[in-house]
Parts: C-alpha cells; structure tokens; sequence
C-alpha cells in the first residue's frame, strides 16, 4: 500500500530541499522540519506514514524522538538518516524502533529502494492485523461426485486468470471455500486475501470497510484507516454476499471494478489499486436486477466468469466423506474417539435433503460427536434429524408419565405414537396439530435423554431456556407432576 504523507526533519536546508523536490515529483505529500519541537507540532496535527530524522539536530538527538513516538499507536515508520555513521549507530537505531539507517550523501536511488520495501512491509503489517481477527479453515473441497469434479475443473480454469469471478449457491454449500481455491491456485497466491463479509456489516460502515477513511470524517475517526481494497492491494478481494451491498454503494464499487481507483471516506485523492476481484451470493441476481435492487452494469461487471456451487442434495454420494471427515476433525476437537457411525445413522444422513447444505451436516455432526458416548458409534438418535414427513394423526391414546431432571413428570405418548412419528401411516383423514405434534416430539426427545434437559435442547436444535419454557406450559395445560 502506497505510502502519502512523508516528514522529513533535518537541520540542513540543501536536504530537506532536495528529498522534498525528489518525492514530491512521485506524487508523496511531503512536510519540513528542522527542529524536533517543530516535527512533533506538525505530527501533532496530521498523521504521516514515514519520517526521514536526522540524528545531530539544533534541540536534540535524532535517537530521542525515535524513542518517543515508536510505540505510539499510528506512529510512522522511521527512517535514519545522518552524516556520522556508524555499525554501533545504526545497531542502536533499529534496536530502538528504525525501520532503516542510511548514511548521507545519498543517492535517490538508495531513497527508492527504502521507500519500495517500506511501502511492502507497511502492507505486509496491516494485512497481518486484519488476519490475526479471522479464523482460517481447511480450504479443501471435498468430494468425488460428478458435479464437484466439474466444480474443480471450472475453478482450476479460471484461476490462473485475472478474470472477476461470481460464484453462486445456497447457504451453506461451500461458496467461500470456492473462493479461496480460486485464490490459492492463482498467481496471486503469495500476494494478500482479503474478505469483506456485506451483510456483516452495517450500512454506515461498510463505505468506509471498502474504502477506508481520513481522520475526522465522522465522529469517531480518530486517525485515518485503510480500507479493505487497499489492503488487498496487488491481491484478491473476496465480496461475500455481494447481493446484499446498497445500491448507494454499488455505484462507487462500479468505479473500483472499472478504474480500479477510488476515495477514502472524507477524503479528496484518488488511491489506486490493482486487485481481483471474487464475489458470491446466495441471491438470484439477475431478479434482484429485474426488481431494481442491483444495478445491471454492476451485475454483468461481476459476472464475467459465473461459477454455481450444487446444494448438496444434488450430489448425495458426497456425504459418507463429508461427514466421516467432519466426524474424525470433531473428535479430534472434542478430545473422543468415535469410531464411526452406525448403519442405520448413516441412512439417515444419506437420507436426509439437507436444506442447509454442507454447514448443516458439519453442524449435525459437530453435535453428534458431543451426545455420544467416548468410544461408541454415532447412532441416529444422536443426529438429532427431524423426519421429513407428513406426521398423521389417529386417536388421542391415554398418555404415560416421564421423569425429566428437576423431579417433575410429564405424559409422553405410548409407543405406537412414537412409532407413529418415525415412520407415518395412514391412521385416518385428519393430521396432528402443530402444537400436539411440537409437544409429542418433545416428550420424545426427552425419553430418548432419559430427562436431560439440555441434551434433549440440542437435539431439538433449540435453547435449554427454550425447552423450560415449553415445559413449563405444558404443565399450565394440564400435564401431572410429581
């Protein structure tokens, strides 16, 4: 990321004359200083990226500003630059924080060389403290299904491209991972990847998440920030949820995509970057367009190479490896072995339609591995699936008691109830009430719990504080205690 505003604080006039002309001529923003007093006035009013200080100064030693400002949050980097050279100098100097010790007379091209690996390590720096916040799964993708194979072809295609990519699907089939495939088999491998999460975050924020700010351009801005295209400089950008962006902004981030240029929050000066582009969504752009809701030159800008990810209910074959790879990384987690699953669990999942795709099974068997015993195997009730049938109602049969923590009771449904729920026939032309069925499965639930309320909660998939609740009416209707 390219450096702005440079301080240069030297007693010798031809100096400071002279590196201002040369950097200003490649367009930096450059202030003078010929006093520490006078270099702290001015650092005290604007933010500066890089400082050359000059170690015999008129108030002081060059070395005692650097002590001062090297742990200040902000502080620029800084440079040393001095006639009276020496190893045990220039040793104490980057002990105390320098970035780089040149001995005059300099040449501009050794002033380049500086200012090119500052600018890289500047980069370098605040990339890291965006990613020392995010967490960084195994990016593999999983599979040997015909519509994977084809996924991998198509990401293998178009990786090796600069071409902009729109990778779509619904929630939890794995558009990320896509994303950062493309990323890994790129040319920009070694280079930074940056996500911005658009329907994270709050539509206040998100112009200056893409594109940074100045100091003072809201309350708030303390010092000035950069955004998340110039972190990505020289590497990729991931848009995740592009949909999901407000059409306000979609036309300032029509003008990156297109000039690859734009202007922090509160600021007048074009910053240019050069970055790739991924962007995904769970959203059908094209009605989203027809609706008036995304902007149609955006659209075709993002979509220049679309990429679709199957749910996976379209490639069912994949799940045994799924979810054996999610069950071994679980355990690991969780500090159990499990062995594996049962039979009848693992029909179950090969059953099941998955509406939330790859992130539901990880979840499903995340919690699995949690209600099974150290040693034994997943067994379908630990999976916690609700049947995806109709549920069919038959006469109401007299209901039997069951002990649930906290000594109370309530009445759980006879066996050819439950039998009822597992596997439906036809017991007449009516069917059981959202209420009746909710509070029968729950019955369920806890009988297969032997009363423990919290891990009959998860395989609900609700709140033990959910579950109290529901317990707590049934009662008020009627159900006996003890």
């Amino acid at each position: 990321m390219a450096f702005e505003k440079i301080l240069i604080l030297d007693d010798e006039l031809i100096i400071r004359e002279s590196l201002e002309a040369q950097l200003s001529h490649r367009g930096y923003s450059v202030s003078l200083a010929k006093t520490i007093a006078q270099a702290e006035r001015l650092m005290a009013r604007d933010q500066f990226d890089l400082m050359f200080i000059d170690m015999r100064l008129p108030d002081g030693h060059g070395t005692d500003l650097l002590e001062r400002i090297v742990d200040l949050p902000n502080s620029p980097m800084s440079v040393i630059i001095t006639g009276h050279g020496s190893i045990e100098s220039a040793v104490k100097c980057i002990q105390l924080g320098a970035f780089d010790y040149v001995v005059k007379p300099c040449s501009m091209d050794q002033i380049n060389v500086i200012l090119k690996k500052a600018e890289a390590y500047s980069q370098l720096v605040k990339v890291n403290q965006y990613f020392s916040n995010q967490i960084q799964k195994n990016s593999e993708i999983l599979g040997g299904s015909l519509g994977i194979g084809h996924l991998r072809r198509l990401i293998k295609k178009v990786a090796a491209t600069e071409a902009t990519v729109l990778v779509t699907g619904e929630n939890g089939t794995g558009k990320e991972l896509v994303a950062r495939e493309l990323f890994r088999l790129s040319p920009r491998a070694k280079q930074p990847y940056i996500r911005v999460n658009c329907a994270a975050i709050s539509e206040n924020l998100i112009e200056s998440e893409f594109f940074g700010h100045e100091k003072g351009a809201f309350t708030g801005a303390s010092q000035r920030r950069e955004g998340r295209f110039e972190l990505a400089n020289n590497g990729t950008i991931l848009l995740d949820e592009i949909g999901e962006i407000h059409p306000s902004l979609q036309v300032k981030l029509l003008r990156v995509l297109q000039e690859q240029e734009f202007e922090r929050v509160g600021g007048n000066k074009s910053i240019r970057v050069n970055v790739r582009v991924i962007a995904t969504t769970n959203r059908d752009l094209q009605k989203a367009v027809e609706k008036g809701d995304f902007r149609e030159d955006l659209y075709y800008r993002l979509n220049v190479f679309p990429i679709s990810v199957p749910p996976l209910r379209q490639r069912k074959e994949d799940i045994d490896l799924l979810a054996k790879t999610f069950l071994h990384s679980f355990s690991r987690k969780h500090g159990v072995k499990i062995p594996g699953f049962s039979a009848s669990a693992m029909e179950r999942l090969l059953d099941h339609n998955w509406p939330g795709n790859v992130r539901e099974l990880e979840n499903t068997v995340e919690r699995s591995v949690i209600l099974t015993e150290n040693g034994d195997f997943v067994k379908e009730e630990a999976l916690g699936l609700l049947p995806q049938k109709n549920f069919i109602d038959s006469p109401k049969p007299k209901m039997t008691p069951i002990i649930i923590s906290g000594g109370s009771s309530l009445e759980k449904p006879p066996a050819h109830i439950e039998e009822s729920l597992l596997n439906p026939i036809d017991h007449g032309p009516s069917f059981l009430s959202l209420e009746e069925l909710e509070k029968e499965h729950i019955f369920r639930a806890l009988d297969k719990t032997k009363g423990k309320k919290t891990q009959a909660a998860a395989i609900l998939h609700i709140s033990t504080r959910t579950l109290r609740n529901k317990l707590k009416l049934y009662r008020m209707e009627g159900a006996t205690s003890v």
